[in-house]
């Protein structure tokens, strides 16, 4: 079985993608509560090119502080990965790719410190839709490309069955219905100026299938870069204009593709 290759697009069509849909569902008065995941989103395909290299060496890799959580936050993955062990290894390299990816965004910009609260907080940008950025966003969306890279390598190495990065789905809580938006469907809606048909999507940073079907997940991951690190990672809560209003997206990844949806930041590691 071999991983799901999503067909590689320039960094601009999902940039236009993120926007375009949060400025279809979310009026300027509350943009910057509503649009905070869709900004996220934007930013990590506006830095992906420019950190495309791959990661650097930062150090040497600590995994010892690594609590193995997976087998039973999601023991379904013991029965897929075959053995405790290799799911442990497995965690522990996601978990690296966090916490790699943290050390070299913040060494190559704030020296051998992380940033302040202060500095977190400050807007830097604002996006197509006049909602603020803030340096805590745009170090995120550093910081998602390079893990997002590194895990696509464990992944590779490690995981059985076949898997997405950032696959866009379309999700109807209702109907109990979800389905794929290819990156091609997602440059025609925008050609056409569809784009209140990309307001009822989500797009996680991992999904593992157990099996061959997309639309179906064994666990979804997303990768959470707090800022500052003190800050407890957390999922992001849907604004009222947003199609999933009231929750969360951990909660909507569940709903939607069935599996346990979980969060990787590089102080605490896997969590609900």
């Amino acid at each position: 079985m071999y991983p799901v290759r999503m067909p590689r697009t320039p960094a601009h069509l999902f940039l236009a993608t993120s926007l375009l849909a949060a400025c279809a569902s979310t009026p300027r008065r509350t943009a910057s509560k509503d649009l905070r995941l869709d900004t996220e989103t934007v930013g990590r395909m506006r830095h992906a090119a420019s950190v495309g290299k791959g990661l650097r060496s930062v150090g040497p890799v600590v995994t010892s502080a690594v609590t193995h959580r997976l087998s039973d936050l999601a023991p379904v993955l013991l029965t897929l990965l075959e053995s405790d062990n290799t799911l442990g290894e497995f965690e522990e390299r996601l978990v690296d790719c966090a916490r790699k990816s943290e050390r070299q965004i913040n060494d190559s910009l704030f020296g051998n410190r992380a940033p302040t609260r202060e500095e977190c907080g400050e807007e830097l940008e604002v996006d197509g839709c006049g909602a603020p950025i803030t340096r805590a966003m745009l170090l995120g969306q550093k910081k998602h490309a390079l893990a997002l890279q590194c895990a696509r390598e464990v992944l590779e190495q490690l995981w059985p069955a076949s898997f997405s990065l950032e696959q866009r789905y379309r999700y109807y809580p209702n109907a109990q219905f979800v389905e794929t938006v290819s990156r091609e469907a997602e440059a025609r809606l925008i050609a056409q100026g569809y784009t209140r048909e990309l307001w009822r999507t989500i797009k996680p940073d991992i999904v593992l299938h157990g099996d061959h079907d997309p639309r179906r997940s064994a666990l979804t991951l997303d990768f959470k870069f707090p800022c500052p690190d003190t800050n407890e990672p957390r999922w992001t809560r849907y604004g009222e204009n947003s199609a999933y209003a009231g929750s969360n997206q951990g909660r909507v990844y569940r709903d939607a593709l069935g599996g346990e949806a979980l969060m990787i930041s590089p102080r605490t590691g896997v969590t609900r």
